[in-house]
């Protein structure tokens, strides 16, 4: 089979089946007398792993593990994997952590601040977190501290307090300071709890569908092993492969 017919059976182009080739996604390629390269229903199998595979790991950890398993070192490919659940499963326990403190952040409104309100030192010790990245939260629209008339200094009342915690749990979420300042500004227009429900949601979908893919990605990875086994066995020059 040629690349262009292989990138024809799953859409993509000639040059990214060679690029994938050259990336160590394939087994050993074989070549034509004319050097062109050939691939068997063997690099099919491998091209469809490595996709799925893909949509849970994502391309770097994909092709990481492709490699491991091309040069018969199944025990890296599996930590590779095992590394991957090991990040969902604390993603999804964050989810629960942020889902119990946002929903008792939300559901009581901003605590009041006791005296007056909180500099910005004061502040990142009651989170613990550096001044420089309140500083920071603020640039972003995340925090929308008043400053004192007479000094000029940051100031944070109850609201910026309110804020500041949300911001805390979602950056332990992994989220990104843009997607941080959409979803803060999301709560404040609609009020809080709509917003929440709907963040949350879709938080728990996105969890969901990468279980089922990496799931999907576990199946074509242990047919192609399988494939690989049977290969190894007819060929009494190679040694055999752990499973």
């Amino acid at each position: 089979m040629r690349p262009v017919d292989l990138a024809r059976e799953h859409g993509l182009s000639a040059q990214a089946i060679r690029n994938y080739d050259d990336a160590g996604i394939f087994p050993p390629t074989e070549r034509t007398e004319a050097g062109y390269r050939y691939y068997t229903p063997l690099h099919g199998h491998a091209l469809r792993a490595f996709l799925t595979l893909r949509r849970g790991h994502g391309h770097r950890r994909a092709t990481e593990i492709m490699r491991a398993v091309n040069r018969n070192d199944t025990e890296s490919a599996y930590r590779l994997i095992d590394a991957t659940h090991v990040a969902v499963l604390t993603e999804r326990d964050t989810r629960t952590e942020v889902a119990t403190v946002l929903g008792g952040l939300t559901a009581t409104g901003p605590a009041p601040v006791p005296g007056r309100p909180l500099t910005v030192g004061e502040l990142a010790r009651k989170l613990g977190v550096h001044a420089a990245t309140l500083r920071a939260w603020e640039s972003q629209g995340i925090l929308r501290p008043e400053r004192d008339r007479a000094t000029g200094y940051r100031m944070y009342g109850a609201e910026s307090v309110h804020d500041a915690e949300i911001a805390r749990q979602l950056r332990r979420g992994g989220y990104p300071l843009r997607q941080v300042a959409r979803f803060l500004a999301s709560l404040r227009d609609a009020g809080g709890a709509d917003a929440l429900s709907r963040f949350l949601d879709s938080w728990q979908v996105r969890l969901a569908e990468r279980s089922r893919d990496l799931l999907a990605g576990a199946g074509k990875l242990d047919a192609y092993l399988s494939l690989l086994d049977s290969a190894a066995s007819s060929d009494t020059a190679a040694p055999p492969r752990s499973r």
